[in-house]
């Protein structure tokens, strides 16, 4: 019985020919794919058919998430806006951030505008730098340090 069992084993490896001799010497493949993806068809056929140890692992995971920068809301952009319509339009990536409310920290240029504003329309339309900053309410800070902006 002993011996009808290892020819039935030899038979079956030798119609399955290569196959089975990379399963055989497969140890540690296709681990860890395909975890934690959000959206569609993300993360799909990761870790298969490798040969030899340790491949194909860790492959197709964390995608279609939308990154945010720390955003919160609708339409805003820069870094930690919260609300919407926060931080557009900016020259600066140091323009137009940690804004809460609405429509706070746009069309800024120069470095350091339009950051840290609470309510609605601040921050906007600043030239220069270190301008619009720290606003509370509504329509505070807007077109400051603009050289080309002249009132009569």
């Amino acid at each position: 019985m002993k011996n009808a069992r290892f020819l039935v084993l030899a038979a079956l490896l030798a119609a399955d020919g290569a196959s089975a001799q990379a399963r055989a010497f497969s140890f540690g493949n296709g681990n860890g794919n395909g975890n934690g993806n959000i959206g569609i068809a993300n993360g799909n056929l990761n870790g298969n058919g490798n040969t030899g140890s340790g491949n194909g692992n860790g492959n197709g995971n964390g995608n279609g998430a939308i990154q945010t920068n720390g955003n919160l809301g609708a339409f805003n952009s820069g870094t930690g806006n919260v609300g919407a319509f926060n931080g557009n339009g900016n020259t600066s990536s140091t323009s137009g951030n940690n804004n809460a409310g609405a429509f706070n920290g746009n069309l800024n240029t120069g470095a350091n505008n339009g950051n840290g504003n609470v309510g609605s329309f601040n921050g906007n339309l600043n030239g220069g730098s270190f301008n619009g900053n720290g606003n509370i309410g509504s329509a505070n800070g807007n077109l400051n340090g603009n050289p080309t902006l002249r009132f009569r």
